[in-house]
């Protein structure tokens, strides 16, 4: 039996491996244009495809559905509320990325406030990748192949600790080397490929588990038995003590999605390397189509799971990979392993990307080398990235014992997301605020939410008030005190948001009408399962 899932695992793994390889072996890396922005030359399948496998790692599949387990419909908000976001990601942030000629975020605070914003936002997500998001990555994918695989069986390791290391630096040192021997096009390739084996793969799960649920009498058989026995678990709309409040959703969970989805420099550099602003549009709307299905193989699993296997004593975060060894053939269950080691890769190689980008470009070119050449600022950014590897390989094991890995990871994140956005929004919606003020909402932001986490009696304020609620408040008094300042203080030039002529600008005919059919489905979805 483990014969066959090791050799499946392999194959899968490989063919992957050799199809990226063969149509990205030619690439032009040897420049920043072509290594970190694919050489601006992205269509909208390749957007989408990257856009959707860089979000659908394990943090999402094993946390996602390990949030289901614990309580039910209600977390598809983080799937369903995405859509919003990345409406206005297509329809207002890209089309002002795009006419910067930007290639992170960061260069987008620099023309607009100046040189120390820059750099303070540079630091905060390298910071934030190297101890919050590539750890978690790793993690999670540990956990979860070690429950699909059975690797304690496979590989004779009793230790679940020397087995985590193991694993962790394993998927670690592939990803890095797919991310900085390939560049930014063979991560959008590879995560394509990998995307539509995700899609069949997450499919192929419900329908087993559906069929299972309903003793093998068909997924309607199924679906009715979950009905039936846990109709509370159904509701779409969360209830106060569980981990998304229905009210949350106009709060503090819209604005990490938002952050997430359109400023977030892990997912949106794929949009940077679009070819034109139509191409981008398309990509990110049909990646809005593609999270619409996502309640179905990242929520709805972990259901199934809780159907299953609730009296069985298993944790939230293991139920993905407990369902998906109990469900699978061994060949098949081969196959989805290798899908989900594509799915944690394409997670971190484009964290990791990503993070070589921003060292590249805004510290080592803008700070430490400014006459470098484009080689040198290539090379830099690969002997940072394994530094970054590694210490992201370091820190995953030592996240074992978190309740919910999901619940923790937008804890985690809230902590930087809110003040980048904040201070992007009012950049981008405002001429004369000064640098001061977005300085004061880097840095203020991170201090008032950080303090409200951890220090007391400041922490205090999360036995009054949900957490989404508190950073969707400190949003609102970052957004009014930069307004303030630049009331107080204005700059002396109103700032003009010149196009670089980078892309084609042409909006696509189609962005308009498809992002309301996207909002309509929202809350269609929302409406259905509400109770």
């Amino acid at each position: 039996m483990h014969a066959w899932t090791l050799i499946s695992f392999l194959f899968f793994t490989g063919l992957v491996a050799l199809i990226t390889w063969r149509i990205t072996h030619r690439d032009d890396l040897s420049n920043t244009r072509g290594y970190f922005l694919a050489g601006r030359s992205l269509s909208f399948p390749l957007i989408a495809g990257s856009l959707l496998m860089t979000n659908l790692s394990t943090e999402q599949m094993v946390g996602l559905n390990g949030a289901a387990f614990s309580d039910g419909l209600s977390v598809m908000a983080w799937e369903v509320v995405a859509v919003v976001a990345l409406v206005l990601l297509a329809l207002f942030f890209l089309p002002r990325f795009l006419r910067s000629g930007i290639a992170t975020v960061p260069q987008l605070l620099q023309a607009r406030f100046g040189p120390t914003t820059q750099l303070i936002c540079n630091v905060i997500f390298l910071v934030a990748y190297a101890v919050i998001l590539l750890p978690i990555i790793l993690y999670s994918g540990a956990v979860g192949l070690q429950g699909m695989l059975d690797l304690p069986v496979l590989t004779g390791i009793e230790s679940s600790t020397t087995l985590l290391w193991l694993t962790v630096w394993g998927v670690g040192i592939i990803g890095a080397i797919y991310a900085l021997f390939g560049g930014l096009r063979t991560v959008a390739v590879s995560d394509t490929i990998n995307a539509i084996g995700l899609l069949v793969g997450g499919f192929l799960i419900v329908y087993l588990g559906l069929n299972a649920a309903g003793d093998g009498n068909g997924i309607a058989a199924g679906w009715q038995a979950i009905q039936q026995a846990q109709p509370e678990r159904l509701n779409s709309l969360g209830r106060p003590d569980q981990q998304v409040p229905w009210p949350t959703l106009f709060t503090g969970v819209f604005l990490i999605n938002l952050f997430y989805w359109s400023t977030n420099q892990q997912i949106i550099q794929r949009t940077f390397a679009a070819r034109s602003l139509s191409e981008g549009q398309k990509g990110v709307l049909l990646t809005g189509f593609l999270k619409l299905l996502g309640p179905l193989y990242l929520v709805l699993p972990g259901i199934i799971a809780y159907q299953l296997y609730a009296d069985e004593g298993i944790a939230g975060d293991q139920a993905y990979g407990y369902l998906v060894f109990h469900l699978l053939p061994p060949w098949l269950t081969g196959f989805f392993a290798a899908v989900m080691v594509g799915a944690i890769l394409s997670s971190f190689n484009s964290a990791l990307n990503s993070t070589t980008t921003l060292f590249s470009l805004g510290i080592y070119k803008g700070i430490f080398k400014k006459e470098a050449s484009e080689q040198q600022v290539v090379n830099a950014g690969k002997i940072f990235g394994w530094v970054m590897a590694v210490a992201a390989m370091v820190i995953a094991p030592l996240l074992a014992g978190q309740d919910s890995l999901f619940d923790y990871l937008q804890t985690m994140n809230a902590i930087y997301f809110i003040p980048i956005l904040a201070v992007v929004i009012v950049g981008l919606l405002t001429k004369r605020v000064p640098e001061s003020a977005a300085i004061f909402g880097l840095v203020g932001g991170i201090v008032l939410i950080a303090a409200g986490y951890f220090v007391p009696p400041f922490n205090g304020i999360l036995e009054i008030t949900n957490q989404y609620h508190f950073v969707a408040g400190v949003f609102v008094v970052l957004v009014l005190g930069m307004l303030l300042i630049g009331k107080i203080a204005p700059r002396r030039e109103a700032w003009v948001h010149e196009d670089v002529k980078a892309v084609d600008l042409t909006p696509w005919k189609g962005a308009v009408p498809i992002a309301i059919v996207l909002l309509i489905l929202v809350f269609a979805i929302y409406f259905a399962f509400a109770g």
